[in-house]
């Protein structure tokens, strides 16, 4: 084999995937057919649970020290904000950062951790047997070249070629709408202007380097296929037609035009070939979904996959990417097309006045903590949770809180950062002493265990005496057994068939 795993695509969910499995040792190649990383940036964001993903690795501070933060975000455009602020996060905000500078601090990690990353490489084949897979790439000056891996992950787009290659579909809808979008050099008007200009339904967001991105949909030029390219004169046109005014835009450094397709995979596994990302799904750009949604994908992906390689979890642990990422690709496009819908219907004259009222209907409901804690759980991707496979406590399938701890004589932490070597987690709460060293025995290379005091706890877990994270920050496992006289054997029983159960078998010589 040349490698183990062959990531198709340097976006930020291959990049993403990447890092995930170098962390795990994992040789990784990437191939990316451009010869540069990419310029332009059709996202903007990354949303609570993404900065959470970060959180975990220990790369927060690097994105946190480039971009912006404010503590809401739009649906549908709708003039009562999302608020972020009042979710169960730390990181309860919308983070300003181009997409090009999200790729740039994956791409640095990625390269700290030995992942070989090949610009300019087309994958233009790929077949698929009992022992890996074969992947065709085409080289910068038109050479060919075969690469053997045990697995392919398609990071590859909306146009897939590696979907293709593997015969999974894409079913979904076709575009009926677009939307255009410029990032400006030069923009002649003021705040008051630019707030006009939002109440007529235009995004306007000031850029770090000086550009300021201006998105809008023309009824009258909805209907233009994405494929067309955009000019400064239609864009012009537009605003003017819109807003009564152009403006000023001048020197634009990107115009694009995007639409409404919707698709899923019919499947985000195929034998030795795996689908992340926009690969797997897309969608209108609404409320900035598909990126974040495609780093949550890598981080569910890449433990289990660095499991399954390293040879202590079975094949059909990837079975549960498909089982747990698929319904979210699901959520997502079907929030996404409701958002959409909501726009259009203001856009199109016979829907004007109804899509006008029920628009004020939905600003009015967000003004109401319980509907606006809902969505914005949907939006950030915390309140994303995955079913346990059996009756387990309710806990099992969330998000980790990242409650503050304290061992016996060091300073206070935070959950996360027992997270950052990408290791599940056993938590024991209830002062045991001799936990970390019975379960170190058994799966030390792959469990981080520890004795921890709570002192700045969270209500979820109140009760609770042990807990086992994934690496992905997800709760694969929690007991609330506080009595004492509970049989100690049976105690560890529990606790070594959890392990097993998510960590593998124990290594020779565990006393658990």
């Amino acid at each position: 084999m040349n490698t183990d795993v062959i990531v198709v695509g340097a976006g930020p969910t291959g990049l993403m995937l990447a890092c995930e499995l170098a962390l795990a040792g994992v040789r990784t190649r990437v191939v990316e057919r451009r010869t540069a990383p990419q310029r332009n940036s059709r996202a903007l964001t990354l949303h609570p649970r993404s900065v959470e993903l970060m959180d975990l690795r220990g790369l927060a501070p690097r994105f946190l020290s480039r971009g912006t933060t404010r503590p809401g975000w739009h649906y549908a455009g709708l003039g009562t904000e999302l608020d972020f602020a009042a979710l169960d996060s730390r990181h309860g905000y919308t983070l300003f950062l181009p997409q090009a500078l999200t790729e740039a601090l994956l791409e640095e990690r990625a390269r700290e951790l030995g992942v070989e990353i090949s610009r300019g490489h087309e994958s233009v084949g790929l077949t698929q047997d009992a022992g890996g897979v074969t992947v065709e790439v085409r080289g910068p000056g038109g050479d060919f070249a075969t690469v053997r891996a045990r697995y392919a992950v398609g990071c590859d787009g909306g146009r897939s070629s590696v979907r293709h290659e593997a015969g999974i579909g894409f079913p979904g809808t076709e575009e009926t709408l677009t939307g255009m979008l410029g990032d400006f050099a030069v923009v002649r008007t003021d705040p008051a202007g630019l707030a006009a200009a939002r109440e007529h339904g235009v995004l306007v967001v000031p850029l770090k380097d000086g550009l300021t991105r201006i998105v809008c949909m023309d009824p009258e030029r909805m209907r233009v296929p994405s494929g067309e390219p955009v000019t400064l004169e239609e864009f012009r046109t537009s605003l003017t037609r819109i807003c009564g005014s152009d403006y000023g835009i001048a020197e634009p450094r990107w115009l694009s035009r995007f639409g409404n397709a919707t698709r899923l995979a019919a499947a985000y596994r195929s034998g030795r070939v795996l689908l992340a990302g926009d690969a797997a799904h897309i969608h209108f750009p609404a409320a900035g979904q598909g990126l974040n949604t495609g780093l949550q994908d890598a981080m569910n992906l890449g433990w289990k996959l660095a499991a399954v390689i390293n040879g202590w979890a079975p094949p059909e642990l990837l079975d549960t990417y498909d089982a747990e990422r698929r319904p979210v690709g699901r959520a997502v496009t079907e929030n996404t097309e409701v958002q959409t819908l909501l726009t259009e219907l203001t856009l199109v004259p016979a829907y004007e006045r109804p899509g006008s009222a029920l628009r004020s209907l939905l600003d009015e409901l967000l003004g109401m903590k319980e509907v606006n804690r809902h969505l914005a759980g949907q939006v950030s991707a915390l309140s994303t949770a995955y079913p346990p496979a059996i009756a387990a406590d309710p806990l099992v399938g969330r998000r980790m809180p990242d409650i503050g701890l304290t061992a016996a004589g060091s300073d206070a932490i935070r959950a996360y950062e027992l997270f950052h070597g990408g290791r599940f987690v056993l938590l024991d709460l209830s002062g045991d002493p001799d936990l970390p060293a019975s379960v170190t025995a058994g799966w030390g290379s792959r469990v981080t265990a520890a004795t921890l005091t709570v002192h700045d706890g969270h209500p979820d877990l109140d009760g609770v005496t042990e807990v086992l994270v994934r690496p992905d920050g997800h709760i694969a496992w929690a007991t609330r057994s506080t009595d004492r006289s509970t049989d100690e054997n049976t105690r560890r029983s529990e606790r070594a068939d959890a392990l097993s159960a998510w960590a593998g078998a124990p290594s020779e010589g565990n006393s658990s």
